[in-house]
């Protein structure tokens, strides 16, 4: 088998914990492929059997790459997306963050993960993603997410209006700081911390979701993910903030934005022993008392 490891920022504390998980993957006979930024960083601190094989992005990830862990956060996770694309490399993350709906093993489970990739025992979980269509170039060759879209106001602390059309038929106008577009992936993310709702990942709907609405009445709407999503933002200064996940682009009033489901999806693997509603249940302390 061969895996691909990504890291891009960790701690002194977390050595330790890669250097274990880079041991296992040896013992378990397992080719290993370094994101060549994190072998550089982590090479000092660590000893391998062999010089391992280097990538620097999806052009030169290999091809017959059977996984590839992401070592990090939800944020680390989110990076590799753009990686794997279309490929359908599966994604594995090991959680060394804090939150961590994606990557949602935590260092105490690595050994137990790793065993069960080797005995075959997890299921690949596909996620839908969001595609973005605009009027000029944005973001390059990796014009899709796995969590949001979104439009944000940038050199004002005034509101910005944003004119909202579903299949071409007027939604709403939003008077608010800014507006999100979230996969059921992306439900437990930005929108969630914006009021939105919780989404099963396999629920095929996209969540609009205000960021600080002027309209107290204004509460987001769960779509159908067959609709394309398009806009017009207006403001009192030209330039706005477009992001997909953790990437970010500069627009004016006159760039013409569309959202929609991207024709591929993403694998992220799961071992047999975790689900949705255990994460969800660990992350959000649901049923916990918090109160001592």
């Amino acid at each position: 088998m061969l895996v691909a490891l990504y890291n891009r920022t960790f701690e002194p504390q977390d050595i330790p914990t890669l250097q274990h998980i880079i041991q296992l993957l040896e013992m378990n006979t397992m080719q290993m492929v370094f994101y060549k930024d994190f072998y550089e960083r982590i090479s000092p601190h660590i000893q391998l059997k062999a010089t391992p094989r280097l990538f620097t992005g999806k052009a030169d990830l290999p091809f017959h790459t059977d996984m590839l862990f992401s070592l990090g956060g939800d944020g680390t996770l989110l990076d590799t997306v753009c990686f794997v694309g279309g490929s359908n490399i599966p994604l594995i993350g090991i959680n060394l963050g804090r939150l961590g709906f994606l990557a949602a093993i935590p260092e105490e489970e690595v050994e137990a993960a790793i065993l069960s990739l080797v005995r075959g025992s997890y299921t690949l979980e596909k996620r839908s993603l969001l595609h973005i269509d605009s009027s000029v170039p944005l973001f390059g060759d990796v014009p899709f997410a796995l969590n949001e879209f979104t439009i944000h106001r940038k050199d004002s602390s005034s509101m910005i209006k944003i004119h909202t059309y579903l299949n071409g038929e007027f939604l709403n106008t939003y008077w608010a700081d800014g507006l999100i577009v979230a996969t059921p992936t992306g439900s437990t993310g930005y929108s969630l911390s914006c009021g939105g709702p919780v989404i099963f990942p396999q629920t095929s709907s996209f969540i609009i979701t205000a960021v600080a609405p002027h309209n107290l009445n204004t509460r987001p709407v769960v779509v159908p993910d067959d609709n394309v999503i398009s806009f017009e933002v207006e403001g009192r200064t030209e330039q706005f903030l477009c992001t997909l996940d953790s990437r970010t682009e500069i627009i004016t009033s006159g760039v013409q934005l569309a959202v929609k489901k991207e024709a591929f999806t993403i694998s992220l693997v799961r071992p047999d022993e975790h689900n949705f509603l255990k994460t969800i249940r660990q992350k959000l302390y649901w049923g916990v008392d918090r109160r001592n």
